[in-house]
């Protein structure tokens, strides 16, 4: 346990938490909706610092990561809580289970098994890591120390100091977006759209980032969103790199899967104002591909989790030389 940071006193008992946009009043002895904050004495303590519920090292493409050091492995983390409670989760084990097993894992340790195993990239991820804050920031910190890369794989919900005083020590994030429209977000997370999008348009020029959505039938599929999604997106930065990614029924949802054509149509969308789309979750062929937006040369070839540059010279096409949005070793 930790004392957590970003919260205010309310009164002789109750504690505000504002780390995120829900600004949990927690009254003694309880916790916030992530279930991991919990006012302890007057004080918001960071009950899970340095509980890790999953260690792994896993391909960067898995996050998915796909212009950040490609082919590269991640030493990854995960915790336990959540401040979304979305009924498909797919981690819903350990993000909504405050019972699944944890280990000790310090900040020196995390960074001491990434030096010893040579791998350059950490990776906060599984569960919602911004929840997780205090051990995320010590250990980044220390990761920027000793020459190593930071990431997140994120929904975003997080308030603007927080992620101000965060991200000078990430280097890239994948940030779901859930959908485009407050519906969702209202109904499935418990959450709002609008800080997301805030986020996003906030560290898109300072990081390298890259976004997701899970494709719901019925639920954020309609040609007219992931147009909206799609633009909304181009106005930022035609070459953020998007994933449209396949939706299985998981946890307390049975919303039946994805059918492959919308996740066609989604990438024909969105490929009309992005320059980097792709499909996970499904094999559709070309969708898991990078091509050079200037002359569709064939830059990235992926099956799986394999990667082979076929025509990447650094960060510039080899056939036409422009530069393009892709940051390698």
């Amino acid at each position: 346990m930790k004392q957590a940071l970003f919260y205010e006193t309310v009164d002789d008992k109750n504690v505000k938490c504002v780390l995120c946009p829900h600004c949990c009043i927690i009254s003694p002895g309880k916790s916030g909706i992530c279930g991991v904050r919990k006012n302890i004495d007057k004080k918001l303590i960071a009950t899970t610092y340095g509980l890790a519920s999953a260690v792994a090292v896993d391909p960067i493409e898995k996050k998915p990561l796909y212009h950040f050091y490609p082919s590269e492995q991640a030493l990854s983390f995960g915790t336990i809580g959540c401040n979304f409670k979305c009924p498909y989760c797919q981690n819903w084990h350990i993000s909504q289970n405050l019972e699944a097993m944890t280990e000790y894992i310090s900040p020196q340790q995390a960074v001491r098994i990434a030096l010893e195993k040579n791998i350059r990239i950490l990776s906060y991820t599984y569960s919602e890591p911004l929840i997780w804050y205090e051990w995320v920031r010590d250990t980044s910190q220390l990761a920027v120390k000793h020459g190593l890369k930071n990431t997140l794989v994120t929904n975003g919900y997080i308030n603007k100091e927080p992620l101000e005083e965060l991200v000078p020590f990430i280097h890239a994030a994948n940030i779901d977006v859930k959908a485009f429209n407050d519906k969702f977000y209202n109904k499935l997370c418990g959450g709002k759209l609008e800080p997301v999008k805030r986020n996003v348009e906030f560290l898109f020029d300072k990081i390298h980032i890259e976004l997701t959505m899970l494709v719901i039938p019925g639920w954020n599929d309609k040609e007219e969103e992931i147009r909206s999604f799609a633009r909304w997106v181009a106005s930022l930065s035609r070459d953020i790199p998007v994933h449209f990614s396949r939706y299985f029924p998981q946890h307390n949802f049975k919303v039946p899967a994805t059918p492959v054509e919308t996740l066609e149509q989604c990438y024909k969308i969105a490929r009309e104002d992005l320059h980097y789309v792709f499909i996970g979750n499904a094999r559709i062929e070309g969708t898991d591909d990078t091509f050079c937006p200037h002359c569709r040369n064939l830059l990235l070839k992926r099956s799986g989790y394999f990667v082979q540059s076929v025509g990447l010279n650094r960060d510039r096409c080899a056939k036409c030389k422009n530069k393009v949005s892709i940051i390698t070793g």
